[in-house]
């Protein structure tokens, strides 16, 4: 039941939202028209292709509602300006490349600007204030379902914002029966017994839906839940605590009617978010290797024949996507020498004497990373990605951290989140490790385009303003 709500919640709100950006359109036209005197500013084209492109990118952006879905109700004026954000950003792409991709020299560049800029404001109160219009309505009074919670009090208090959240969508507490032997004092929804009183509670109380806080404890007892609920014509929703005996979070996966459970989300298993990841890629990659690289390297390589002579490059190997080995490539930052392996797994340390003097100027501002856009074009690496550790590093970092292979489900990147956050240099301590890591996971389990984003502006300000633990 609250499934379906949620789900006809997103569906009523990408509806109405689509319409309004529509309706938006044909009245600022007018609007438009009829202010401004005649002139080149005036919209007289054919607005339907506009139109479909809106239609189709509020629908394409509906895919970042889904991670707000369980709590769309209750979006912060945070949550709202940032999902506004998203789908202007689709409505901006599709609109503008239609227009360029087809030359429409009649349709105002300032018409369609303003046009996204109204759009943004509307979305972002419609997506803070919409939801809960709509669940007022649709979910009221007449459709409340006086609901009864069964199981430990230990899990009641556990789940009591989940509780408090679900009453806007007709979830109506009506009592909580418990096997611990004892009334939790005070408890919200009130306690009325054991489970003894399930069959009598249900029908002193009007329950139309039974949640079970926990697995039920034995085929008896599951059973014996399941025949009074049916008996009853009740809904029964059971409450997995299987991340609490893992002590890990996971998450469930439905395939073919078999009910599977993972450690964590993979949005890059997605082929449209690798797509759209690949688009990313190459379009700064592209770039930086025809234009910037070349007299980059140049320049690197005037400096080290005056500081260190020797090759302009340097790589190693490293381990990327699905544990497979590549060459990373990089501008040589430390004096020549020869191939000394423990030497090389040894971090670079502040004042290492190893590195010459333009390059700690090299690795202070991040610029002895940018050969590994090659290796972004030959698919090795992604522009975001947690950052590849060298093999040594990898072995002794996966002994002393669990979860530490997961980061191997994507690409490595020239940039990541923890570098991004300020977690960059050498690991002195354990703690940084460990920071490190469960940013990385928060990656592979979170990703979305605007995430990448995010990164690299943050990186791209870091090169500019190199932190504190660059050397």
């Amino acid at each position: 039941m609250i499934a379906n709500r949620l789900r006809g919640l997103v569906s009523l709100h990408v509806g109405v939202t689509t319409g309004a950006a529509l309706l938006l359109v044909g009245v600022y036209q007018n609007v438009v028209n009829e202010v401004l005197p005649p002139g080149r500013h005036h919209v007289a084209v054919n607005l339907t292709p506009y139109l479909f492109c809106i239609g189709f990118g509020m629908i394409l952006s509906a895919r970042y509602i889904e991670p707000l879905a369980t709590r769309l109700h209750q979006l912060t004026w945070a949550d709202a300006a940032r999902l506004a954000s998203q789908q202007v950003t689709v409505l901006a792409l599709l609109l503008f490349a239609f227009m360029f991709a087809f030359k429409d020299r009649g349709m105002s560049r300032l018409f369609l600007g303003s046009y996204l800029c109204l759009c943004w404001v509307m979305l972002l109160f419609m997506n803070h204030s919409l939801p809960r219009f709509l669940a007022q309505i649709f979910f009221g009074r007449a459709r409340k379902v006086p609901t009864l919670f069964i199981g430990s009090v230990k899990n009641l208090a556990r789940l009591q914002n989940w509780i408090a959240s679900k009453r806007a969508l007709g979830v109506q507490p009506v009592g909580f029966l418990t096997e611990d032997g004892r009334a939790p004092g005070a408890s919200t929804p009130p306690f009325l017994g054991t489970l003894a009183d399930l069959s009598r509670m249900i029908e002193q109380k009007g329950v139309t839906q039974v949640i079970a806080l926990e697995m039920p404890r034995g085929e008896e007892a599951g059973r014996s839940i399941v025949e009074t609920c049916q008996a009853q014509g009740c809904r029964l929703l059971i409450y997995c605590d299987l991340s609490d005996t893992l002590n890990h979070p996971v998450v469930a996966v439905n395939e073919e009617g078999h009910q599977f459970f993972s450690l964590q989300g993979e949005p890059l298993e997605d082929p449209l978010n690798r797509i759209l990841k690949r688009c990313l890629d190459i379009a700064i990659a592209l770039p930086v290797v025809l234009f910037v690289l070349p007299l980059l390297t140049l320049w690197v390589a005037v400096m080290q024949r005056l500081q260190a002579p020797g090759p302009v490059f340097f790589s190693q190997k490293r381990t990327g996507h699905s544990q497979q080995p590549f060459r990373l490539l990089k501008f040589r930052s430390m004096y020549a020498a020869g191939r000394d392996a423990p030497a090389e797994a040894r971090q670079a340390q502040r004042g290492d004497s190893r590195i010459y003097p333009f390059g700690q100027f090299l690795r202070r501002t991040s610029l002895d990373e940018f050969p590994q856009f090659i290796n972004v074009l030959r698919g090795e690496m992604s522009i975001v990605g947690p950052r590849p550790h060298m093999v040594e590093h990898d072995e002794q970092f996966n002994q002393s951290m669990v979860g530490y292979r997961t980061r191997f489900y994507v690409k490595p990147g020239i940039t990541g989140l923890a570098q991004s956050r300020g977690f960059r240099g050498e690991i002195t301590e354990p703690g940084l490790l460990e920071k490190r890591i469960e940013l990385d996971v928060f990656y592979v389990a979170e990703w979305s385009i605007f995430l990448d984003l995010e990164i690299i502006a943050r990186t791209a300000r870091q090169v500019i303003f190199p932190p504190k633990a660059a050397y």
